[in-house]
């Protein structure tokens, strides 16, 4: 029986976190704001279990989402709709794009996948302050909520 490619990413995540700790969370994290499909949340969550602090892991996260965030933002800026579509696929850009357009400030807050939004962000010329505006409170919330988890995994079981 063969694992499906997604799920072979997520083991070698997982090993890599293991290896490396604060350092692959980093480029975990920074990796996926721009294109890579593993999300850091689990590994946040799962800290404990690989001798880490959920609190210095989420710390790290933030700032590696972030910074990746930017690059996006920045490449979308540069390279254009042309390169986004074929990045992500037509379908998936036509989605990102309504939403976008729909909700602006709010798709970058609430709109998945996240690496679109940072991409499209600059595409459409979001400004820069409301760009990080909106992804500091996305993502302080989202992988803070995990950091708690992750927290309440280390004192119950560990």
């Amino acid at each position: 029986m063969t694992v499906p490619l997604y799920e072979e990413l997520k083991a070698l995540a997982g090993e890599f976190i293991q290896d490396y700790g604060y350092t692959a969370l980093f480029l975990l994290s920074f990796a996926e704001s721009i294109i890579q499909p593993i999300p850091p949340y689990p590994f946040i969550t799962a800290a404990p279990v690989f001798g880490l602090s959920p609190w210095i892991a989420a710390h790290v996260s933030f700032a590696g989402n972030l910074l990746g965030a930017l690059v996006s933002f920045f490449l979308g800026r540069r390279l254009g709709e042309a390169f986004v579509k074929r990045l992500f696929g037509e379908r998936l850009f036509l989605k990102g794009e309504a939403l976008f357009n729909r909700l602006g400030f709010f798709a970058v807050l609430i709109g998945e996948p996240y690496k679109l939004m940072c991409w499209l962000s600059g595409i459409f010329k979001m400004s820069f302050l409301s760009f990080i505006l909106a992804s500091v409170i996305a993502r302080f919330i989202r992988i803070y909520v995990f950091a708690l988890f992750g927290e309440a995994i280390k004192r119950l079981f560990l």
